[in-house]
């Protein structure tokens, strides 16, 4: 017990340390910052205690960057705000603001007695559950920021402490551009950083990109801290890594962290790749349960979708590309980018395709109508045919592609086409359509649908 108190009255004593520090941060996708400090302050050999201002932390991630030194205890006070100021005041006399007759502001004197639910007890004795005006709290029982107070045994006398920690506070994203060429496209990446709650004057920072799994944590939570501010120091590619089953992005040069500030960052060096266009026309058959019938002809979107070529052993397919938003470009007459499409995309490994839809197609229609339908029981059971004809127009100067999809669940089978019906799965059957340029080709089909 003596040496608790012993403890505790050196946490109350020891002077608040500077951050001169050596700083190095993991952002993770999902806001998490795993944080290495090494901070400028005499260490002696064995105990010691010392007080940090490291801003908003998880105490229970606290871990010694040093293998030679062990981190023995700690106290964190996260208490900036008006709701753990209060509970701080229980039992003490606070002056309170308040608005007189005809707006003269005065102040008056209460004790605060409890907070949940709040009561006060005002100098004539009697207790109010209403809040007797603004205020005013004591300079002791708000500290200007969040801080730290960590017991540390040492093996021998340091020049500084390394501590390990995470905290909430930053995040980061990725942005892609995706310029259109003949055949091939030129594709570059930025990692948007942002970062809340955290500072840091020069910082090594790393992008980590992947799921990984969060703890269900009972107890004493941190607070959510509201996401907006990064620095930068330079614009060369990212060197990037695989560990574990994640991959980590390390940002070039060192930077500065300071709320209210947003930067990008180059994630890798613009890559030139092959690209094929696809133009989609997905079909009308519910996915479950009977197929009804349809009397009027509609008008089905024609998906426009690049996929953008990534064989392993060249340069852009060895990438591991963070999931993020791509924005596709094509010059116009005179060479001017122009926004085509855009896209989001999930992380994507070395060697596989990105699939980026982009809208749909403006000079590409189609038309589908249900020219034929009946039903008969085979009981238990229903079973219908439906006969389908889908038209598509081609205004372009060119020849297309357009892939034409149908997709349902359960017993069901293209059983006579026009064109080649290839089952793709057990649920998805594709028609190839190639429709001359200026022209038209008609598809025609019969599906047998069980329920």
């Amino acid at each position: 017990m003596k040496a608790v108190r012993r403890f505790v009255l050196a946490l109350t004593l020891a002077p608040l340390a500077s951050l001169a520090a050596q700083t190095s941060l993991t952002i993770y996708n999902d806001g998490r910052v795993l944080q290495r400090r090494v901070i400028a302050v005499a260490v002696p050999a064995g105990g010691s205690v010392h007080q940090l201002a490291l801003g908003p932390l998880d105490p229970g991630s606290l871990f010694a960057l040093d293998s030679g030194t062990v981190i023995t205890g700690s106290r964190y006070d996260p208490a900036v705000d008006f709701g753990t100021a209060l509970r701080r005041a229980v039992g003490r006399e606070l002056t309170f603001e308040t608005r007189g007759a005809g707006g003269v502001r005065e102040s008056l004197i209460a004790t605060v007695l409890g907070v949940d639910p709040e009561r006060y007890r005002l100098v004539d004795g009697r207790v109010t559950f209403e809040r007797p005006g603004t205020p005013l709290f004591p300079a002791d029982m708000v500290p200007a920021q969040a801080s730290l107070a960590v017991a540390v045994r040492a093996d021998k006398a340091r020049a500084a402490l390394g501590l390990g920690f995470f905290s909430s506070g930053a995040s980061w994203g990725a942005t892609y551009a995706v310029v259109l060429g003949r055949g091939t496209t030129r594709v570059s990446g930025l990692a948007t950083i942002a970062a809340g709650t955290i500072r840091a004057d020069s910082a090594e920072v790393q992008l980590l990109a992947g799921n990984v799994g969060v703890a269900s944590r009972p107890g004493i939570m941190m607070k959510d801290m509201a996401v907006r501010a990064a620095a930068p120091m330079a614009m060369e590619a990212a060197g990037q890594q695989s560990i574990g089953e994640v991959h980590l992005y390390t940002l070039a040069g060192r930077y500065a962290l300071v709320p209210g500030v947003e930067t990008s960052a180059m994630l890798f060096e613009p890559a030139a790749a092959p690209y094929e266009r696809i133009f989609t026309v997905r079909g009308q058959l519910p996915w479950y349960g009977g197929l009804g019938q349809q009397g009027d002809e509609q008008t089905d979107p024609v998906g426009v979708t690049y996929i953008i070529k990534r064989a392993l052993k060249t340069g852009f397919g060895d990438v591991a590309v963070p999931a993020g938003v791509a924005r596709i470009y094509e010059r116009d007459q005179a060479g001017r980018p122009q926004l085509v499409g855009e896209s989001s995309l999930d992380h994507t490994a070395p060697g596989q395709d990105l699939r980026l839809d982009a809208g749909t197609a403006f000079d590409i229609t189609a038309k589908r109508i249900q020219t034929d339908y009946e039903t008969h029981r085979e009981a238990p059971r229903t079973v219908a045919t439906a006969n389908y004809r889908v038209t598509l127009d081609n205004a372009k100067d060119t020849d297309v592609s357009v892939e034409v999809l149908e997709q349902r669940a359960g017993e069901w089978a293209v059983v006579q086409s026009s064109l080649p019906a290839e089952k793709v799965s057990s649920t998805l059957t594709r028609f190839r359509v190639r429709v001359p340029a200026g022209g038209r080709t008609t598809l025609t089909y019969r599906v047998r649908v069980v329920w």
